[in-house]
């Protein structure tokens, strides 16, 4: 009940009032609490603002999203309402303004239900980086949900809210939307305003919703998007119109990544998926190439080398000083400083501010985070010269369905789970995962759309077609 906006009007329409549907979802919450998806449930303020929203249906003058209840990954800013990005250091803290992003939800009555849990300041790919513990998966949960925004997926994939908002870096929607089998959309850099996003990488992140329905993200995505005066990258569009636009028969120009193909470590299955949603594309008429990619190995290392340095920049202001719990029997400001931050970041954190301080160091700079923007151009440009030819570009979302709790242990390893979704926050491209496949193992697996810049509507036009013809 209630995936779906759709659902939710269906539901209104006939008598059910909001403050009905908010108490389902925090009754759902409770039942399904050991999937550890949420940190907070806001039972009082969701509660307050359903009534509202039942006001304004019956006056006739509610929002576009009258009734939906939506969960935020716990990196957003909601006044009034804690904020830890999963962390102990910022545990506790109450954020004293709202994000952009989330007050547009608010504007047009959406009710938000709670804060979830991810990897700790979006760092990870497996939401075992999290301070409060792991999130499971809930279609296996013995499987991790994906990450960083773990608890987000899964509070859709478990019907513990219509839709959520996650957090983009390297693929933190898409890698657990596919793990989880929902839909993960990252739209272009810019579209939705970063003001009130704990940052992990500031050129980087974006904002983006999971969703069961094409026509649920298109909405929530153009409530959120245009400029904001809070925020300088964000796009100066002041309205996006996104919509999911109706082919109408238009041929398809899809290219795909040949070196993705061949990849070793795809797994076999997702292979012939693929290959079969490209033989079938070509059977309805579409024109489906192969295309050159010859920079599928430096990605991973590029991402990484220029996310952990913003990172090592972003966090510094967590000190115990200016941010941050501070650390107990210190003495002086240098003590103050190591201990506060050693005893409030995890590991993974400490990891990447540490190799981000390395590659911004003397002696290192131009070698690594000089060169790796100079890749990061290359990489842009030979996405564009593909995308100028083609409509999008179709490519696994993941190497593999979701692996087992503790499963893999090499930080490296685990970086590799971003090989296929890095490209798009390379580039600055909208990329989508629509949960088209599933595996003899029981579990899904999403397939990968790259649109054109701020073409929102195209992408999440054919991603509909995709959706309605080429689902497991």
């Amino acid at each position: 009940m209630y995936t779906s906006f759709d659902q939710i009007n269906s539901a209104i329409q006939n008598g059910t009032s909001v403050v009905e549907i908010v108490n389902y979802f925090i009754a759902k919450i409770e039942d399904k609490k050991h999937l550890n998806a949420y940190l907070e449930v806001f039972t009082e303020s969701a509660l307050q603002k359903a009534k509202e929203v039942d006001e304004k249906i019956k006056s006739g003058n509610a929002g576009r999203l009258a009734g939906m209840v939506i969960g935020i990954k716990d990196n957003m800013a909601y006044k009034g309402h804690n904020v830890s990005a999963s962390s102990k250091i910022i545990e506790g803290f109450e954020s004293i303004y709202t994000a952009t992003s989330i007050q547009r939800l608010l504007d047009q009555d959406a009710i938000i239900i709670g804060r979830l849990n991810c990897d700790e300041f979006a760092m990870g790919s497996s939401n075992e980086n999290s301070a409060f513990g792991n999130v499971l998966n809930p279609v296996n949960e013995k499987m991790v949900p994906g990450g960083s925004s773990g608890g987000s997926a899964t509070a859709v994939a478990a019907g513990l809210c219509t839709a959520s908002l996650g957090s983009d870096t390297g693929g933190s929607i898409r890698q657990p939307a596919s793990f989880t089998g929902v839909i993960g959309y990252k739209p272009t850099y810019g579209t939705i305003s970063r003001y009130g996003l704990l940052a992990y990488a500031s050129s980087f992140d974006q904002i983006g919703p999971f969703t069961t329905t094409i026509e649920d993200a298109a909405l929530l995505t153009d409530i959120m998007s245009g400029k904001d005066e809070y925020d300088s990258t964000a796009s100066q569009i002041d309205n996006h119109n996104i919509n999911v636009t109706n082919l109408e028969g238009k041929p398809l120009k899809v290219a795909y990544i040949k070196n993705c193909m061949d990849s070793d470590g795809l797994d076999l299955e997702i292979k012939t998926k693929l290959e079969k949603t490209i033989s079938e594309l070509k059977g309805k008429g579409h024109t489906v190439e192969a295309v050159d990619f010859p920079y599928l190995n430096e990605m991973v290392p590029t991402y990484y080398v220029l996310t952990t340095a913003e990172a090592s920049s972003n966090l510094s202001r967590y000190t115990g000083v200016h941010y941050g719990q501070l650390a107990k029997d210190v003495q002086g400001v240098e003590d103050t400083y190591k201990k506060s931050r050693s005893q409030g970041f995890g590991e993974e954190v400490k990891r990447r501010i540490m190799l981000g301080t390395f590659v911004l160091s003397h002696g290192y700079y131009d070698a690594y985070y000089t060169k790796g923007q100079k890749v990061r151009r290359v990489i842009q440009d030979k996405t564009n010269d593909i995308l100028k030819d083609f409509d999008v570009i179709l490519l696994p979302t993941t190497p593999e369905t979701a692996f087992e709790i503790d499963g893999v242990k090499d930080p490296i390893a685990m970086y590799l789970q971003d090989i296929f979704t890095v490209q798009a926050n390379l580039a600055g491209n909208p990329a989508i995962s629509l949960p088209l496949g599933q595996h003899s193992n029981g579990l899904p697996f999403g397939v990968q759309l790259i649109g054109k810049h701020f073409e929102e509507s195209n992408l999440l036009g054919i991603s509909d077609y995709m959706m309605n013809e080429f689902c497991d």
